[in-house]
């Protein structure tokens, strides 16, 4: 065992599990009083059901054996034959700890798409499919030996893996659900103070999340560190400029999307790309996600309740995009040394890098989208995805839990 290594994954891996409450806070802050503790328990409820998937199948899944490519075996089932350390000197079993923070994040973040109608039994089966299906295929294909790996594609911390594949099901979830019909003024944010705090929360677990996926204390860990705060920095600025510019008032909530959008864009490449790059990735990410946003919220209606699709579906596929630009061999020499394909368009000249992370972009958008769609149907042959109306209309903290998040006697 290297100490420092493992007390560094042990540090990572708890900031990584603070990101799936944090979360829940954040977005629980944006909705209505009567819905705050249902989004708080869509958000957590993954933390008891994904956690025992990861240990029995999950994992296993993921990172042992290769079947055309695609996904792992059962070599690993219910942690079974993984004692040991890898080449970092970090247990084993450590890594399947770090590594299944970011299954339950991923879970978490559809759950966004669909507060306020959706049934909590239809949310647990649908994320329990999911996450084997499609979390579980994507964490292979790209860092457990699959074929977008040995291609040369790189996800350094999970923009495709992570981003990408929940923002688009929670749109998928979102356009077969249905749309809301509580009016604005009772589905709003009850508590802007309160999803400042998730927030804020959800980035100090974001730097454990990035830093983390290089595997031990060294440069590259470094690199992700830094870079992930300068994109937040940038992110959150531009979108507070493109409010004060458009409509006079920026707003704390918008500041935070920009936070958001800046860390989701920097994800895949912060262990690739300069701070320099950083700042551009960061600026462009909330700039492509607020447009993005308005039109698929005003133009095209979708009601993708807390846009997690916009700003992880969108963010993340620039993300994606950036890396094929940005990836630097002086950043990091894997992208020169493993990635047979070289640097980034704008760093090299060359277009191989870019066009293999369109092509990474395009299989995890797919295979997401689709496996998705086939689910939630699946599901509703079976029972209606969403609470009756009369539900909806009184709220669901009372007619599914039994609560109410704040007693407003004298």
């Amino acid at each position: 065992m290297d100490f420092v290594n493992t007390s560094f994954i042990m540090l990572c891996s708890l900031l990584v599990l603070l990101m799936t409450p944090a979360l829940a806070m954040f977005y629980s802050g944006m909705v209505g009083t009567k819905n705050t503790l249902n989004t708080i328990m869509n958000g957590f409820i993954v933390f008891g059901v994904i956690t025992l998937q990861w240990i029995i199948v999950g994992f296993s899944l993921s990172f042992s054996g290769d079947n055309a490519g695609i996904i792992g075996d059962f070599a690993n089932f219910a942690l079974a034959g993984i004692a040991g350390y890898n080449d970092d000197g970090v247990p084993n079993i450590l890594f399947m700890l770090f590594q299944m923070m970011f299954a339950l994040i991923a879970s978490a973040i559809i759950t966004g798409s669909l507060v306020g109608r959706v049934k909590l039994g239809v949310l647990v089966v649908f994320l329990l499919f999911w996450s084997t299906i499609v979390y579980d295929t994507l964490a292979h294909m790209v860092w457990g030996g699959g074929f977008l790996e040995s291609r040369g594609s790189l996800d350094f911390a999970g923009g495709g893996v992570v981003h990408i594949s929940s923002g688009v099901a929670g749109l998928v979830g979102a356009l077969l659900v249905g749309a809301r019909k509580t009016p604005a003024s009772t589905s709003g944010a009850h508590s802007v103070p309160y999803a400042f705090l998730g927030a804020i929360l959800l980035f100090i677990g974001w730097l454990g999340f990035n830093a983390g996926s290089a595997g031990a204390v060294n440069e590259i860990a470094v690199n992700a560190f830094i870079v992930t705060i300068i994109s937040a920095a940038s992110g959150f600025l531009i979108w507070v400029l493109l409010e004060w510019v458009k409509h006079k008032k920026p707003t704390v909530l918008g500041g935070l999307s920009g936070l958001v959008a800046g860390l989701v864009g920097i994800t895949p490449g912060a262990g690739f790309v300069s701070i320099w790059a950083s700042v551009l990735i960061g600026m462009i990410s909330a700039l492509v996600c607020y447009f993005g946003l308005f039109y698929i919220k005003y133009n095209l209606k979708w009601d993708d309740s807390l846009d997690a699709f916009s700003l992880h579906g969108i963010g993340g596929i620039w993300g994606g995009v950036a890396v094929g630009l940005f990836a630097s061999g002086t950043v990091n020499p894997a992208v020169v040394e493993q990635g047979a394909l070289g640097e980034g368009l704008l760093i090299s000249g060359s277009y191989e890098l870019f066009f293999e992370q369109i092509f990474a972009i395009v299989v995890c958008v797919a295979l997401s989208g689709i496996a998705s769609f086939v689910i939630f149907k699946g599901i509703g042959l079976v029972t209606d995805l969403r609470v009756k109306e009369e539900v909806e209309q009184e709220g669901l903290d009372l007619r599914l839990h039994g609560e109410k998040a704040y007693d407003m006697k004298e």
